[in-house]
């Protein structure tokens, strides 16, 4: 009898066995597969926590770096940034699992082939369209000094840190999630502030070309507010 590699279903996508096996805190949910994630900060230290791997790509990160954190479905970049990471928006390489014993990223493991997957099905939705998603930079405020800082959407991750930082009604400057700033920090200059990155032209005020209405990489199916859900709804119908 030929052997046949066992299975483990996660939702519409599967996952052999071998490949999971070595992992450390694996968990078969019901649509979803949950396997024990970390992030190291020279100054701080390993932080722990729980990646959940869904079968549209989604990954969402449960901290467990303290007994008394309450930080859920996080990013993976917003995990990094929590872990106090000094290098961050590298998150594929500094968010880690581990596999016999030792250490392994994120970039060279199977748990991103399905996150690789969905990036490159809305590339090819895009082409196949014949448009080049755009989204120019955006400023939120601070709610304490109310200094404004540059956010860039170039991705999705990007655009999700944006998107979580204007649905907080309490982001101050030292939930930035790039760098580590206070409300010190100074604020960037108006003249520069009028360059966010159109393709059309440098000082556009909004346009076609950078100014997006929805889309699969600024939408999250994941997220609970209304323009999310709607736009969801939408793209199922």
């Amino acid at each position: 009898m030929s052997s046949v590699v066992e299975e483990i279903q996660c939702g519409s996508t599967l996952f052999e066995q071998e490949e999971l096996q070595e992992m450390s805190g694996v968990n078969v949910g019901g649509g979803y597969v949950e396997v024990m994630c970390g992030c190291t900060s020279h100054r701080y230290g390993d932080a722990v926590a729980r990646l959940r791997v869904f079968p549209n790509g989604d990954l969402e990160i449960t901290c467990e770096c303290t007994p008394g954190c309450d930080e859920d479905k996080l990013t993976p970049a917003a995990f990094e940034k929590h872990s106090g990471r000094e290098t961050a928006r590298k998150w594929k390489n500094n968010v880690w699992v581990i596999i016999g014993g030792e250490k392994v990223p994120l970039s060279k493991t199977v748990l991103l082939k399905y996150y690789n997957e969905s990036s490159k099905k809305l590339n090819r939705s895009n082409k196949s369209q014949g448009t080049k998603v755009s989204h120019r930079d955006e400023f939120v405020g601070c709610i304490e000094c109310g200094k404004e800082r540059r956010f860039r959407l170039r991705s999705r991750d990007e655009c999700r840190l944006h998107h979580n930082a204007m649905a907080d009604p309490n982001w101050k400057c030292s939930d930035f999630p790039y760098d580590k700033i206070t409300c010190e920090a100074e604020e960037e200059r108006g003249s520069r502030k009028v360059y966010k990155g159109c393709t059309r032209s440098p000082t556009c005020k909004g346009c076609t070309s950078c100014v997006c209405f929805g889309c699969e990489l600024c939408r999250f199916s994941d997220c609970s507010c209304q323009t999310c859900v709607d736009f969801t709804i939408n793209v199922e119908a």
